[in-house]
């Protein structure tokens, strides 16, 4: 039954509806024979409900800022190791946290384009755990009243055999609170010891929690990266998963429609939304097969092996952690104001404004892409390629402003062309050589039918090794115009023809012979009579 089980289980969903599999039925079937072997009546038996998976997560988001949290050091991912720990990073006795401004922009900013309620009073609070890389013994957080609550996350992903239809989902979200990151331990197995490098120790982080109204991992890793976009976009998280900035905790649990929520299972750490995917198929997976052999799920914290593809436990959490949460004696409430209410003579710099800050958000990911999509006619699948690559939307429009090819043409050429040259050389597209200008330039020249499709993509060969000529010159030096002039043709055909005699006899000879064959073949038969 086990091997049965797992080839039900291959294909784990890309949409709500397709992560229900039919264990039951593989369990229910097999039992129906069995009974039949041994002659027994057969029994019609109700098919319990099918298993779908429910995902929430939580979402640590580094933010971008030049200081940390409470301390003046210096935010650097390339710093050496505890090159940038103040005193109160390194928890010296008597130090005192100084809240970062920027921190709390940030956080103000990412909850109002999610759409949250802003609380003009937030509180900080201590959460007690004792670890190497947290010398205080304690993180500073905000468990009780947040700077954001409620709000949403509206992502698309694309789904069907050529991954060209769109699905909108969205998943609520509960909360974003400002807290400390923790500093690294690098674990040295060679020689059995673990480092400590608190470089990162009180760096300003967002914790965000989503709701689990996902269910599969596609739609997690959508989610995921629908986010990275709007931070990025905002400039609150520059968003880089391969260096730490955006960490990724995943609650997995399954359970039958109409029934309670099953027993969740914490992945910890992802750093990629490809291994979040597989990370989330892989524990939904390993739990219907738990449930369906009649075990029961561990609430436990695992984490992600992605060389295997496979989750392995960590800790488990049936004993509850006390973290014995506190005020923060040193920090008081955290207010924010609107302009109207902003106390006299109080020193703007050391008050955020809600309303000032909603005026500064940018365009958001999602409006982009239905902006390209109804502005130039480009289809909804190319959209989310220019706004998923930085600088390739406004490469884009840059070209279409220049050139009088129309953008469904531009499009084909900026993400088939141009950005495939950019993937062979790993570069970002601030770094093409070829720049919006030129690209436009050769797309008029092909528009023109000054040249072919073909010589248009040698051309761009040559504007990429970035000798600084321009299209029209490269055309012209190396003889890639089409010609119109019909006696000009003639003078080139000639040319090849005197060129080439020994080719043009042997053409000539063949040429003979299959005419003479052909006569010979088609003698005309007189019908009798």
């Amino acid at each position: 039954m086990a091997a049965s089980s797992s080839g039900r289980l291959a294909g784990i969903c890309s949409l709500k509806d397709k992560i229900s599999l039919g264990y039951s039925n593989v369990f229910c079937g097999s039992f129906a024979t069995s009974a039949c072997h041994h002659a027994q009546p057969q029994i019609k038996r109700k098919a319990s409900p099918q298993l779908v998976g429910v995902v929430g997560l939580e979402i640590h988001a580094q933010i971008y800022a030049s200081t940390k949290l409470f301390s003046s050091s210096q935010v650097c991912f390339s710093s050496p190791p505890n090159s940038s720990v103040s005193f109160f990073d390194a928890a010296l006795p008597g130090t005192l946290p100084v809240l970062n401004r920027r921190c709390v922009e940030a956080a103000v900013m990412t909850g109002l384009a999610l759409g949250c309620t802003i609380n003009k009073r937030s509180l900080f609070d201590r959460k007690h755990y004792f670890y190497a890389d947290l010398p205080a013994g304690y993180q500073i957080t905000q468990q009780r009243l947040p700077i954001a609550v409620g709000g949403r996350l509206s992502y698309s992903h694309l789904v069907g055999r050529k991954r060209n239809q769109v699905v909108d989902k969205n998943v609520r979200i509960k909360q974003i609170q400002l807290e400390q990151d923790s500093g690294k331990s690098l674990h040295d197995s060679y020689r059995s010891q673990t480092l400590i490098d608190l470089n990162r120790a009180g760096v300003g982080l967002m914790e965000l929690v989503l709701e689990p109204d996902m269910s599969c991992g596609e739609e997690a890793a959508a989610a995921v990266r629908e986010l990275q976009l709007i931070l990025q976009a905002l400039g609150t998280c520059q968003g880089n998963m391969s260096e730490g900035q955006l960490r990724v905790d995943a609650n997995v649990s399954v359970h039958r429609p109409g029934e309670p929520l099953g027993v969740r299972t914490e992945v910890k750490n992802i750093n990629s939304a490809r291994f979040l995917a597989r990370a989330i198929d892989y524990e939904l997976q390993r739990q219907m097969a738990v449930v369906e052999g009649g075990g029961t799920v561990l609430n436990e914290t695992r984490a992600f092996d992605f060389k295997s593809g496979q989750t392995v436990p960590m800790r488990d959490k049936e004993g509850l952690q006390d973290y014995r949460f506190m005020p923060e004696p040193n920090l008081p409430p955290l207010i924010l104001y609107e302009r109207e209410t902003v106390p006299a003579h109080t020193d703007p710099r050391q008050v955020v404004l809600v309303d000032q800050l909603q005026e500064q958000l940018p365009e958001l990911p999602r409006v982009t892409r239905d902006r390209l999509v109804t502005t130039y006619g480009i289809l909804p699948e190319h959209s989310f390629t220019l706004v998923n690559e930085d600088g390739l939307v406004d490469y884009f429009v840059g070209v279409v402003q220049q050139t009088r090819a129309e953008p469904k043409k531009v499009i084909g050429w900026v993400l088939n062309d141009l950005l495939g040259l950019l993937k062979q050389q790993c570069l970002t597209v601030s770094q093409s050589p070829v720049s919006p200008n030129a690209l436009a330039e050769l797309l008029d020249l092909l528009e023109a039918g000054s040249i072919s499709s073909p010589a248009a993509k040698l051309v761009l060969q040559e504007l990429w090794k970035g000798s600084g000529k321009s299209a029209k010159h490269i055309v012209e030096e190396q003889g890639l115009g089409l010609m119109r002039d019909r006696s000009e043709i003639q003078q080139v055909c000639r040319r090849v023809i005197d060129s080439h005699p020994d080719e043009v006899r042997t053409q000539q000879a063949l040429l003979c012979f299959t005419t003479a064959v052909y006569l010979k073949c088609s003698t005309r038969v007189t019908p009798p009579g």
